[in-house]
């Protein structure tokens, strides 16, 4: 194969260093480059801002007014209002980039009991532009906390609201669908009420350009495997990939983590990647920016028949490239309990999961979809290869999961790597690598 093309570390691109380091202490890496996590801010000596005081108040765009009591940043927030029903695993919510351009509510009522954690962030940042809880616990108990959600708020410049009704939000959202909305101090109601007239659908952002990394980085370079053999070059697309997937894939592959529009030649040849990954991330999967180079990208891929597998958004964007619509749902799947049927053994899998938009379904077409209708336009099958739905959610019946018939390539809604959540799908990343394996065998 002759010599690979290194890209630069990213202690070579100027990101610094933190907590995160998916490549440390793996067999056969000498130098694995480290990364910030979003709770490195509460202990690198800085000074937090002055955080949010006295009595908020939430607007939707459906007529909704509630009242509450504000915390986190001094800021307005404004986004599209959603739930998740985790009852734990809010740090690794708040961090995911999967969240951006959204007002998260938490429906679970305590939020913040065990604090914030050196090394429990998906990411570097808070991604929701809110925050929404019953109630913000303000003196964590845990002997590992390095600070509160409010100082995690406050250090990323994310507003958040407490005291509010989330129960009745949540059932609000349930029965009409994700909605607009802003939250505020109470006596900018006017102002608020001005933004919410004026508010656009993050949807229309390239959310994914704004998660995403900007240049490829090797995260576990010369890792080899028990017997001390080179491991597969994995392409990781950025859509807005968490962490816990790095961790994940560098336990199976040599990962060079990309930007999501690096192009599938430059990948092939320069990168010379043995077999292609692409991330979670935010917003509309049809959205004409970097989420559209990437579904590009895969589709490559797959008509030069190398491994391919996509989570969450990578799933979405396969079934655009595959010639399927995607749809907005009308509150999406957000938690840590959904529960997913494979089609071929019959066996239900409990999966964590974070979305708003689904891939049609072939036969049944687009199921728990939003009342806007929301949907991308009717496509063509850019690869060429046959797809078959493997994976539906036992509750809606809504796709959760993709096979590309003669290929070996797979895709799910749902996240293997489960942080937060339960691990019964973690099994996926070993069945990802046995096909890589295969294929570079001859086998596939």
């Amino acid at each position: 194969m002759g010599v690979r093309f290194r890209p630069k570390l990213m202690s070579e691109v100027n990101f610094g260093s933190g907590s995160f380091s998916p490549g440390q202490n793996r067999r056969g890496v000498a130098h694995a480059p480290s990364f910030f996590d979003a709770a490195d801010r509460l202990t690198n000596g800085e000074e937090l801002p002055q955080g949010a005081r006295g009595d908020g108040l939430l607007l939707t765009a459906d007529g909704g007014r509630y009242t509450g009591t504000l915390f986190g940043a001094r800021a307005h927030g404004e986004g599209e209002l959603v739930f998740t029903t985790g009852m734990m695993g809010y740090q690794e919510s708040l961090t995911d980039p999967s969240f951006a351009g959204q007002v998260l509510t938490f429906t679970y009522p305590l939020i913040g009991n065990y604090g914030v954690h050196n090394g429990a962030s998906e990411s570097n940042s808070v991604w929701p532009r809110g925050v929404v809880v019953r109630h913000a616990m303000s003196q964590p108990d845990h002997r590992f906390s390095i600070g509160t959600v409010d100082e995690l708020l406050r250090s990323h410049g994310v507003p958040g609201i407490e005291n509010i009704d989330t129960r009745a939000i949540t059932r609000r959202v349930r029965e009409l669908g994700t909605v607009l909305c802003v939250f505020g101090p109470v006596e900018d109601e006017a102002l608020l009420k001005t933004k919410l007239a004026n508010l656009t659908s993050p949807e229309l952002e390239d959310l994914v350009d704004d998660v995403s990394i900007n240049e490829a980085v090797i995260l576990n370079p010369g890792a080899l495997d028990d017997l001390n053999r080179p491991l597969p070059r994995l392409g990781a697309l950025d859509c807005g990939i968490k962490y816990n997937i790095l961790r994940n894939l560098c336990e199976h592959f040599e990962v060079v983590w990309c930007p999501p529009e690096t192009p599938f030649s430059v990948l092939r040849d320069d990168y010379q990647i043995d077999a292609l990954f692409c991330s979670n991330g935010p917003g509309d999967p049809a959205h004409p920016g970097k989420a559209t180079q990437a579904r590009a990208t895969l589709a490559k891929a797959v008509r030069d028949r190398m491994p391919v597998m996509g989570i969450c958004l990578g799933h979405q964007l396969m079934g655009l490239a595959s010639g399927l619509q995607t749809y907005k749902m009308r509150y999406g799947h957000r938690g840590a309990n959904q529960p997913v049927v494979d089609l071929v053994t019959g066996s239900v899998s409990i999966t964590s999961q974070n979305h708003g938009f689904a891939v049609a379904d072939p036969e049944a077409g687009m199921l728990a979809a939003h009342p806007s209708g929301a949907c991308s336009p009717p496509g063509e099958n850019m690869h060429g290869a046959e797809v078959q739905v493997r994976y539906v959610n036992a509750n809606d019946r809504t796709v959760e999961g993709l096979d590309l018939v003669g290929h070996p390539s797979f895709t799910v809604q749902f996240h293997p790597e489960a942080c937060p959540g339960p691990h019964d799908a973690a099994p996926l990343f070993g069945r990802f690598r046995s096909i890589v394996d295969e294929h570079l065998g001859g086998a596939v």
